[in-house]
């Protein structure tokens, strides 16, 4: 084999182990960091349709945030998310149907500018800091929160994370291409992101 062959050969080798290292990082991540009471629950952003609607995904995330508040688990919900992948604001489209919902305005904040979970979690760590919060239920997907875990153990808070169960059950397919698709997240997490795009609360 010359060196073309073993170059491929070793670039094959690391995309694996990159991935294997992504897929037990996410395997063995933090699920928490205490067992106390919450000042704030943080729903973290998703798109909404390209109508400015709630997509189910994102629908599922505030329906879980607004019951989690009606169980008296916060005070509070922080709704996290900007205008990432169309031009509507996911922090506005959740606090809308939280609304709706019946969550009184005083017991709702937004975050209008995070791009990624990256700055979703140090910006909405900006808020709870701004106001002396310290403790905080975050809820996401299930896909998602492994990610999410690794990157709120960098922030100056205690959390725990929470699922919200989908609307409706998602095809196979759909599960496992979402599944991949947070691997390969995740991996670019571990060996990019984390430094290159690191956010100081």
């Amino acid at each position: 084999m010359g060196w073309p062959g073993r170059l491929i050969l070793f670039a094959a080798f690391l995309v694996l182990g990159i991935l294997a290292w992504a897929a037990l990082a996410r395997q063995f991540a933090p699920a928490s960091n205490t067992s106390l009471g919450f000042d704030a629950i943080i729903v973290l952003g998703w798109p909404a349709d390209d109508d400015g609607n709630p997509t189910p995904e994102q629908l599922a995330r505030v329906t879980e945030g607004v019951r989690e508040y009606e169980r008296g688990v916060a005070p509070r919900l922080i709704f996290t998310g900007g205008a990432a992948h169309n031009r509507f604001v996911e922090a506005e489209v959740m606090a809308r149907a939280a609304a709706a919902q019946g969550i009184p305005p005083s017991a709702i904040f937004i975050e209008t500018r995070a791009l990624d979970t990256i700055q979703n979690a140090c910006y909405s760590t900006r808020i709870m800091q701004a106001h002396g919060w310290h403790t905080a239920e975050v809820i996401s997907s299930a896909s998602h929160l492994p990610r999410a875990g690794l990157i709120f153990s960098g922030m100056p808070i205690k959390w725990e994370m929470h699922v919200a169960p989908p609307l409706q059950a998602p095809s196979a397919l759909y599960s496992s291409g979402v599944t991949v698709l947070e691997v390969l997240k995740t991996a670019r997490y571990l060996t990019y992101a984390r430094w290159a795009e690191r956010c100081e609360p």
